[in-house]
């Protein structure tokens, strides 16, 4: 479950889209949203957003009484969330090192970030070490399976991987071992009126880094049009796939 990410990259590849995150970020407020329902009553108390982005979830946790610190790897992004005033207090850190005391949080709330994480087992042990005793974890990641779309669009064309590939349930699940976790599946099928369209909504909100280094072949109006011909689509347009895993403390 340990693999090489350039954190660097990741950020800055983040950093690009701080400014148009939130009008492309409709998985991440759909899978938030699905998250939050999982969440237990609280009243005041301290919340880490782990990975907060553009502080959207962070303004929401704040609206609830939750003193929260806003964390995220990306400079550009603590500074968008900072200009929507979404909370008081602002971190840059890594999920895999949190620069965060022992047991002085009550809540971690992690909304797809820690797909990002080196390894995901240290990402969620790091989680567990910063609450304190009947603290609650919330956290939400891509499964694999995720962007299958874009995978066999691109197949065919001879091209190198154009999305980055994500653990198994059953690695997730191992990864939290010991940690007191419910894990909840959920799939995402989001549509888009054109293959571009769809390739464009992943550029929107930063998750254009790819682990294994990216093609550098030029997007041609021809490879384009059989791009279009090769996308997975219904009714209502391309789909993009997204298979989720939500992990909630159990009580």
């Amino acid at each position: 479950m340990t693999r090489q990410v350039n954190k660097e990259a990741v950020a800055r590849a983040f950093g690009r889209a701080a400014g148009h995150y939130e009008q492309h970020a409709e998985l991440q407020r759909r899978c938030g949203d699905a998250l939050l329902a999982l969440a237990p009553a609280v009243a005041g108390g301290d919340l880490l957003d782990a990975g907060c982005g553009t502080g959207w979830y962070s303004r929401q946790w704040r609206q609830r009484g939750q003193r929260v610190v806003a964390l995220d790897l990306s400079p550009q992004m603590l500074q968008q969330a900072r200009s929507l005033d979404a909370v008081t207090c602002y971190l840059a850190g890594d999920i895999d090192a949190l620069p965060l005391a022992d047991q002085s949080i009550d809540l971690v709330w992690s909304n797809l970030a820690v797909q990002w994480s080196s390894d995901l087992r240290t990402a969620l042990r790091q989680f567990a070490r910063v609450l304190r005793p009947e603290g609650t974890m919330l956290f939400s990641t891509l499964l694999a399976g995720s962007l299958q779309e874009v995978h066999d669009a691109w197949r065919p064309l001879g091209a190198e991987e154009h999305a980055n590939r994500f653990l198994t349930e059953a690695e997730v699940r191992a990864a939290g071992d010991g940690l007191n976790l419910r894990f909840i599946p959920q799939t995402q099928v989001m549509h888009f009126p054109s293959a571009l369209s769809a390739m464009q909504s992943l550029k929107g909100i930063g998750a254009t880094h790819l682990h294994q280094g990216r093609d550098g072949s030029p997007l041609t109006r021809q490879r384009l049009a059989r791009l279009e011909a090769l996308w997975p689509r219904d009714v209502q347009g391309c789909r993009l796939t997204y298979q989720l895993l939500l992990g909630v403390t159990q009580r």
